[in-house]
């Protein structure tokens, strides 16, 4: 006799590429937070305090993952050049896959 698992969904879930989630080069904390970042809408405001207050990791730990993420090309960072010359803000890219390994 065979087991039937059935797996009730809500209305209130993310879509995204397991990639991630394979990768063992990344730590927990860097999928979980790629993961949360992933998971936010499209209009909310990424920023190192802003993720810090969606879990009860610090600063320090959610900059650490953004380096981790960073290095395995999960986030890329500009810093804005304004006309003047002067830099502004700074702006975070983040992918679902690393650019030039979507097909792995």
């Amino acid at each position: 006799m065979s087991q039937v698992f059935r797996v009730e969904r809500t209305k209130n879930f993310t879509v995204m590429s397991n990639h991630h989630f394979k990768n063992k080069k990344l730590s927990l904390k860097a999928k979980g937070l790629l993961s949360l970042m992933l998971s936010l809408p499209d209009d909310w405001n990424y920023n190192m305090k802003g993720l810090a207050s969606l879990s009860r990791d610090g600063i320090d730990s959610v900059r650490s993952a953004i380096k981790e993420l960073e290095h395995h090309g999960y986030v890329e960072r500009h810093r804005i050049r304004y006309c003047d010359g002067c830099y502004g803000d700074t702006e975070y890219i983040v992918r679902e896959v690393p650019s030039g390994k979507e097909n792995e």
